[in-house]
């Protein structure tokens, strides 16, 4: 029996309304605009309203995905919903984002690979479409990280904005899959490099003695910082192997959007063209999760990827975690 195809049949993303630039930051941690964009190329990131939690954001970019692929919610089999910060311990998300959008016949499952996430639930999906178990999944990343930052710490407040994006795949009876290659890994040993130690069983919620910093994000940014330039070109290098292309084929990639240095590091490395690079940290910091569905969106809907290019996403965090995929979109 053939196995159907996947296919990328939408996309959707949704920033939050409201702004926070570095002029902002400046005025209320040790730092400047100048420091924080020659450290990391942020000029500003977006922070989520009050009153949302990630299912809202993740409802808006799923809404938009589903409308560009003329689905119906109860034509949905799955939600694979990657997020880092979820609305509360449980239920998950996906299940919050299930009951919004009316997916009255779908499973939802929550993922959570801190900014490598939106990678694992990708191939996840993929693995069930082939096996024919489902049809159309719908996979979501997104985050409320500045719920979860600590703004005294000017290493790693300047870092991080909320969003969301999402893509639904679909089962397809044609020859010739989106999906051509990819991995996923892991190393435990280094989970202490990207944490945020407190709020689970080790630290519950509410502990008395315990610094309020605890629950917030804590990261060894020099250590991240070679790991994820390293990984980043041995990601590239192998997924292109593995589908018998070359980079100079790759007409785009995505890559979480974690520090622009790094990316620029890695693609120099890499000699990749600068101008075959999705980058919009600059406008929404390090979205972990949300990173790249919202930048594979907006090269879908700016015109930069189009039908029948070949599209290569890389991601690495928490964890520590890794993963990569090209796509043919």
């Amino acid at each position: 029996m053939t196995r159907p195809a996947v296919r990328i049949a939408g996309t959707g993303s949704s920033p939050p309304e409201r702004v926070l630039t570095n002029a902002e930051l400046s005025r209320t941690v040790d730092t400047s605009e100048e420091w924080i964009v020659q450290r990391t190329g942020i000029v500003e990131r977006r922070i989520a309203a009050p009153g949302d939690c990630p299912s809202d954001l993740g409802v808006r970019a799923a809404r938009r995905a589903l409308e560009e692929a003329r689905v119906d919610p109860a034509e949905v089999d799955l939600i694979l919903c990657a997020n880092t910060l979820a609305d509360q311990i449980f239920p998950g998300t996906s299940c919050f984002i299930q009951r919004t959008l009316g997916c009255t016949n779908s499973g939802a499952l929550d993922v959570n690979a801190a900014c490598t996430g939106f990678l694992y639930a990708l191939h996840c999906a993929w693995g069930m479409i082939e096996s024919g178990r489902h049809r159309n999944v719908l996979c979501i990343g997104t985050e409320t990280l500045s719920r979860m930052t600590n703004w005294k710490d000017r290493t790693t407040c300047v870092l991080f904005g909320d969003g969301a994006g999402a893509v639904l795949l679909q089962a397809s009876d044609k020859p010739g899959s989106a999906f051509l290659a990819g991995s996923l890994g892991a190393d435990g040993n280094q989970a202490e490099l990207v944490q945020s130690p407190g709020g689970g069983a080790r630290i519950p919620p509410g502990k008395g003695d315990v610094d309020p910093a605890t629950y917030t994000i804590q990261m060894d940014g020099r250590a991240v910082y070679k790991f994820a330039v390293n990984k980043f070109v041995e990601l590239c290098e192998r997924t292109a192997a593995q589908a018998g292309v070359g980079l100079g084929d790759v007409a785009l990639l995505v890559p979480h959007q974690m520090n622009l240095r790094i990316i620029e590091a890695a693609a120099e490395r890499l000699r990749f063209p600068k101008e075959r690079i999705l980058v919009n940290i600059q406008k929404y910091g390090n979205t972990s999760a949300a990173s790249v569905p919202t930048a594979f969106d907006e090269a879908v809907r700016e015109g930069r990827l189009r039908r029948g290019d070949l599209a290569l996403l890389v991601a690495f965090g928490g964890g520590l975690t890794w993963g990569s995929l090209l796509l043919r979109y």
